[in-house]
């Protein structure tokens, strides 16, 4: 997108001084000077035609020559370069990415880059008619970036030969200055209005231009000062042409041509003075030196007042300076600063200027438009906005929402709402729900047009239309793409229904739609029940409120109390005793039956947690069986060693680490005949051979001794600013400093790696790495799932955990990212290139991750994030369910499920209680249920006090009879137990 802080040709050396110079700073310097040059010329060539017959001659080949000449200015930044095709199959291979560009648009209207790709290539292969088309296209449905505008322009002025083709380029000037608030299109517009001085007109036409840009950008502190030097230059041009044809003139006509026109240069002087623009002195300096008589005191008043508005600006603007775009953030200050002060025109100069470097950010639209309407309240201006709003962000139904509500309140035509209410449908939203809302925007509207007190209307008969096709709507459309309808408590029908009801009586009509309602999976629900018997309780009779009420307390699964305490209140207040009977009877057989189901699913979920009990035991008896065998064959290891080399040299191995059961084997064996140090083994023959093994107090001093011999890491935490952790490194990486120190030498200097390694001197998989500077440290965090030796290497910031016990490192969004897609089912063999090329062909894609283990295993998942939320939203309709190497695939906007958040081991506080501790549980954790399995008749009260430290503890005041030991009870005993009734 086009940024507000580019560089233009006729920019002040205020901003040049604020910011750092363009690299073709000598050639915008002398594009002005040509500019400038032809402005004059173009000026003296028009005034003089005016004025004087002598110079009709002249004025002809001035004029001719100047419009060459200025056509050639404007338009040799970006006039297209002459091409030289060496190759026909360059040409070919052109025309064929034309073809396919053009099939794809004709599928996919709303593909902006694909467009750009067109408008691209066509221009290249010289084809105008059709790339004139292109891009007419393109501005029908998006608006145009700044550079687009003017590549477009400048094409145009070149090719421009007479009059109707000058009005053409107006014309699209005028599209141009509509779609982002441009210096530098608006200077571009003024200069070339210059041109057409010379035709009937053309000095009002001039003028006008002029005055315009400077009522939109007039304002703007960087760039503004460029248009009043170009307006200025424009009037005092005319004022030195004027000066020789002045002395042909009666005094009368002299003083009405020449003062009059000077006084139109003080009065420029005199306006821009009082804006705080940057470069103000030396405006003043150049207004003191053309002023032939003293600055009046009031300009030098309005003067001082605008430099001290200048320095409260300054922190703001230099801020967008020195930021890099699109400077959101900085935008937003400068925002709410211009909102405190309330200057209209600044507010809105400021809004413009953000949404040129943030037209993609729907809350940045949303709030500038809410600013106009309920403070400026213009209606072109208003509906400008939000138009504009929808064309950038079609993808958002707020903004939809927002503009026929606009439209609405500025009594825009009903057939102008209704073709945009069309457009939003066919806008490609991301959400079921998003439809769902712009549907009851509509009909809320259709609604308000309608005259209830008259039975039958044709508002009202198309407000019944457009209910039933919203209805089929989100059941064919919405449903088909979606698997959801987006409107699962049926809001839109219980809309209708209470129209119906409340405003054209009509409760039979009202009473088909919620029985519609309740056959739609909304019958279980309580509080569904509770609306349509307050509908009737309004609305119908108490006949039907006791019929809606029956059926409630039959279907209602979520809360059937609350509905039979409704359906009792009602009898006792209204009903009779036969209706209080048959409520009471039906109320009491629900939640019996109700009680009944409950029963069944506690006892389900009991033999499921004894189920799980069970399991659990056998697995733990197969473990100490399993660890019991291993032990056993541990110890009768040693009387069936052969005298193979290699078994040998593993029994070794592992009698080295596990030195305490080396010993305890060594004291099993019979020592007779034997020496300390030397240790039977039967060989393959039953033979045995001697193998030395250390006594134990040696083999205590060599682990000791390796212990101390181990370097020891010390780490300080002072030092964590400018230190990472580096985690999930192979154990077998040998040198971990040798290796890793190259990779991290490329963020800055590094001062020290400290791997970490066992007792044994084995390498741990971690490490710390400690840089010089902190911005070293920042920069390597960016090397996180870097791969290393075949694993992703984890890098974190180097944080105290003892200090901070809640820091978490999730580099990652846990929210709803509009622009983000997340891929399911994608084969293991997928690399990250063939995704990215299949996902390239939606739109711009930013980054891509494929989800691995620790181990930098594949697990079928992957991230894409798009440039904006509309590629997104064109991405998963194209590609949800699409074959990759045969497997299909799932695509769907990335909404991860919130992280779940253990609990703080700290004591909590019950509200107005004492200190409790935290719930303990037993090896296997929390349980699924927190009942208590124990019957009630079996429970007995917990044990006794403990004895006080110093001595026994205090008798209670009742001793209790001593309870005896209960006997054990089977499985079986228990589940009579919970069968007894």
């Amino acid at each position: 997108m086009a940024t507000a802080a580019e560089t233009s040709a006729s920019e002040p050396e205020a901003e040049s001084k604020a910011g750092p110079k363009a690299d073709g700073e000598e050639d915008e310097v002398k594009a002005a000077r040509t500019r400038r040059k032809v402005l004059s010329r173009a000026v003296a060539a028009a005034t003089y035609k005016t004025m004087g017959p002598a110079w009709d001659q002249q004025e002809e080949g001035v004029s001719e020559s100047d419009g060459d000449e200025y056509a050639m200015a404007s338009s040799a930044e970006s006039s297209p370069g002459e091409y030289e095709w060496e190759y026909d199959e360059e040409e070919e291979k052109n025309q064929l990415e034309i073809e396919r560009l053009e099939e794809q648009l004709s599928i996919n209207v709303y593909d902006y880059n694909c467009h750009v790709d067109l408008i691209r290539l066509l221009r290249l292969e010289g084809e105008l008619t059709k790339v004139r088309m292109a891009r007419q296209k393109m501005s029908e449905i998006f608006p145009l970036t700044e550079e687009l505008w003017l590549e477009w322009l400048h094409d145009e002025i070149s090719m421009a030969q007479d009059g109707l083709d000058r009005e053409h380029v107006y014309d699209l000037f005028e599209k141009a200055v509509k779609d982002y608030i441009c210096p530098n299109i608006w200077l571009e517009y003024g200069q070339y209005s210059v041109g057409g001085i010379g035709q009937k007109g053309g000095l009002e036409k001039v003028r006008s231009v002029f005055e315009r840009a400077l009522s939109s950008v007039g304002l703007h502190m960087t760039k503004g000062l460029a248009l009043w030097e170009a307006y200025r230059e424009f009037e005092s041009a005319i004022v030195e042409a004027a000066r020789p044809v002045a002395g042909f003139l009666s005094p009368f006509d002299r003083e009405q041509t020449f003062d009059s026109q000077l006084e139109k240069v003080h009065s420029l002087f005199r306006r821009q003075l009082a804006i705080p623009l940057y470069d103000m002195e030396a405006t003043f300096a150049e207004y003191e030196e053309w002023s032939e008589d003293p600055i009046p005191e009031s300009v030098i008043q309005n003067y001082n007042k605008a430099l001290q508005q200048l320095e409260k600006y300054k922190p703001y603007e230099e801020a967008l300076l020195q930021a890099e775009a699109p400077r959101l953030a900085e935008y937003q200050a400068y925002i709410d600063f211009e909102m405190k002060i309330g200057d209209p025109a600044r507010i809105q100069l400021i809004f413009e200027r953000a949404l040129v470097e943030n037209c993609l950010v729907p809350d940045l639209w949303i709030r500038y438009s809410q600013y106009l309407d309920r403070q400026l309240k213009v209606k072109d201006l208003v509906l400008s906005v939000h138009n504009r709003a929808i064309r950038n962000c079609p993808w958002t139904v707020a903004l939809w929402s927002r503009y026929l509500l606009a439209m609405e309140r500025h009594g825009v035509d009903h057939q102008v709402i209704s073709v945009t209410f069309e457009k939003a449908l066919n806008a490609g939203f991301i959400q079921a729900t998003d439809y769902v809302e712009i549907w009851q925007a509509y009909l809320d509207y259709l609604r308000r047009r309608v005259d209830f007190k008259q039975d039958s209307s044709k508002e009202l008969e198309e407000l019944r239309a457009a209910f039933t096709r919203a209805l089929e709507y989100l059941k064919q459309e919405v449903e088909e793409r979606f698997n959801e309808s987006g409107d699962p408590s049926c809001v839109i029908m219980q809309n209708w229904a209470r129209i119906e009801a409340r405003l054209c009586n009509n409760m039979q009509k009202a009473r088909e739609l919620w029985d519609s309602i309740m056959t739609r999976g909304n019958a279980k629900y309580a509080n569904m029940w509770l609306e349509y018997y307050n509908l009737e309780r309004a609305h119908g009779d108490t006949q039907h409120c006791r019929k809606a009420l029956h059926r409630a307390v039959q279907c209602t699964s979520d809360y059937p109390e609350h509905v039979c305490e409704v359906l009792l209140t009602m009898e006792r207040t209204e009903g009779s005793l036969e209706d209080w009977d048959i409520a009471v009877q039906k109320t009491e057989t629900r939640l019996a039956r109700v009680n009944e189901q409950r029963m069944k699913a506690a006892e389900k979920e009991a033999a499921l947690v004894q189920q799980e009990e069970e399991k659990a035991e056998q697995r733990k008896r197969a473990r100490a069986e399993k660890k019991a065998l291993k032990k056993k064959k541990k110890i009768r290891g040693p009387e069936k060693r052969g005298a193979d080399e290699d078994d040998e040299k593993e029994w070794g191995d592992d009698e080295e680490e596990q030195p305490s059961k080396r010993r305890r084997v060594e004291n099993s064996i019979p020592a007779a005949g034997e020496t300390q140090n030397v240790e039977v083994a039967a060989g393959p023959a039953g033979k045995c051979a001697a193998v030395d093994v250390e006594p134990p107090s040696k083999q205590k001093e060599k682990a000791a001794s390796l212990k101390r011999d181990m370097p020891k890491v010390l780490h300080d935490s002072s030092k964590d600013s400018i230190t990472v952790f580096v985690s999930n490194l192979p154990y077998s990486m040998q040198e971990p400093d040798t290796k890793l120190r190259p990779l991290f030498e490329a963020c800055g200097e590094v001062v020290q790696i400290r791997p970490i390694f066992s007792n044994r001197g084995d390498f741990r998989g971690y490490c710390y790495v400690e840089f010089k500077e902190e911005k070293s440290a920042l920069q390597a965090l960016e090397m996180d799932r870097k791969s290393v030796e075949g694993r992703p290497m984890f890098v974190s910031p180097c944080v105290d955990k003892s200090k901070n016990p809640d820091f978490k490192v999730f580099r990652y969004s846990t929210s709803l990212e509009k622009h983000k897609l997340f891929i399911s089912g994608l084969p293991f063999s997928c690399t990250k290139e063939e995704l990215e090329e299949i996902c390239k062909a939606h739109g711009t894609v930013k980054d891509l991750r494929l989800v691995t283990n620790r181990a930098g295993k594949p697990k079928g998942l992957a991230y894409v994030e798009y440039e904006n939320e509309s590629q997104a939203s064109q991405a998963v309709m194209k590609m949800d369910g699409m074959t990759i190497k045969e497997n299909i695939i799932k695509v769907a906007i990335s909404n991860p499920p919130q992280r779940k958040v253990p609990e703080k081991p700290e004591t909590r506080k019950a509200p107005g209680g004492p200190m409790l501790l935290p719930q303990t549980y037993g090896a296997r954790g929390k349980g699924r249920t927190q009942l208590s399995l124990l019957p009630r008749a079996l429970q007995r009260p917990s044990a006794a006090a403990p004895q006080a430290e110093n001595g026994p503890a205090a008798a209670p005041a009742v001793a209790a009879p001593a309870a005896t030991e209960a006997p054990k009870m089977s499985n079986a005993d228990f589940a009579k137990l919970f069968l007894r009734k």
